[in-house]
């Protein structure tokens, strides 16, 4: 997600969810047998998963650690032994939401299906530069050369920037991937939030799904209604070695479905394994690797869940909104540390 916050995540916090602050949180030192699930998940694949930025971890505590997972014949035993569950905001539910990449179709060059361009950033941009309606409207970017390839949807273009990274399968049969390049300098507004202010929705009707069907129906109104949130993302083509591998993460490294989430660093360190207790429809009980961040993921027990990428996981992704717990794993030490009188 990096600077993302994730479309998904941000509908669902800024709409039910307008602030946090940061505050003192109570933490409380737990053993293995207190995790539900625990011994039924599948050990060596998040242990994989966490082999893939485990060396990119800050903290003294933890370069012996990963020595020691990258020799690791029982995933199990591995985490067991090495560290300690923490429960960091004491018994305030968590909030679970999904995010993915999404896949669009487009083309090296403008036509009549093709017709709405993906933007490098122009060098000009630096702090606050011409909002949204101002750079769709004037024309401003045209003909420069800036355009990384044209789509066939603006409203899964307007996704896609809200998401901040994702694919583009070309007409040649060619797929590219898209990161975030930069932004124009204006705050991010919610249009999930804006349609339940102006009475359309109610804030458990919206979603992903909602709200693009909405905009469909509607096309001068939906128009106006993504001009209401006037942030306006840039991109950077980046390169794909292997098509089947997540795009990159906060870490700077490819982010793994239905093991990755992104976490508040503020509370759980980048790279820390996460045991999830989600609870709702499709409960959950998976050993996670924080690898990412969201502008919309505050506080110790929030997290989106990485769907992978697509229509299918897009929509998975679209139905979480669900309560339940993350317990953060630390090294034996850093626990300690965290929790003294233990």
């Amino acid at each position: 997600m990096g600077w993302r916050g994730g479309f998904l995540a941000t509908i669902f916090a800024l709409v039910l969810y307008p602030g946090s602050a940061v505050a003192d949180e109570p933490v409380r030192l737990l053993q293995f047998s207190d995790l539900d699930g625990w011994a039924e998940d599948d050990h060596a694949a998040a242990l994989s998963t966490f082999l893939s930025t485990c060396r990119d971890i800050d903290g003294e505590d933890w370069a012996p650690i990963c020595a020691m997972a990258e020799t690791s014949s029982d995933a199990r035993t591995f985490f067991e032994l090495l560290f300690r569950p923490v429960l960091i905001g004491g018994d305030t539910p968590a909030l679970f939401t999904g995010y993915f990449e999404p896949e669009l179709e487009g083309s090296m060059r403008r036509t009549a299906r093709y017709r709405y361009p993906v933007y490098r950033m122009p060098p000009e941009v630096t702090g606050q530069w011409l909002s949204r309606e101002e750079i769709e409207e004037s024309g401003v970017l045209e003909g420069r050369g800036l355009e990384i390839a044209w789509v066939d949807d603006p409203v899964e273009l307007f996704f896609l920037q809200i998401q901040g990274s994702g694919r583009i399968r070309m007409s040649d049969g060619r797929v590219i991937r898209v990161g975030y390049g930069g932004r124009n300098g204006h705050e991010y507004r919610s249009i999930g939030r804006e349609l339940v202010r102006r009475g359309i929705y109610e804030a458990h009707q919206v979603s992903a799904q909602v709200i693009q069907n909405w905009v469909r129906r509607n096309p001068a109104a939906g128009r106006e209604l993504m001009h209401h949130n006037p942030s306006y993302v840039f991109f950077r083509e980046v390169e794909i070695e292997d098509p089947s591998l997540g795009p990159l993460g906060a870490m700077n490294r490819s982010i793994t479905p239905l093991r990755t989430i992104a976490v508040d660093p503020r509370y759980t360190p980048l790279g820390a394994p996460v045991w999830i207790e989600k609870d709702g429809e499709g409960p959950m009980r998976r050993l996670m690797v924080a690898q990412d961040t969201g502008g919309a993921i505050r506080g110790a027990q929030r997290a989106d869940i990485f769907f992978g990428f697509g229509d299918d996981a897009g929509e998975a992704a679209g139905t979480i909104r669900d309560p339940g717990r993350m317990i953060v794993l630390l090294p034996i030490e850093e626990a300690h540390r965290r929790v003294p009188d233990a």
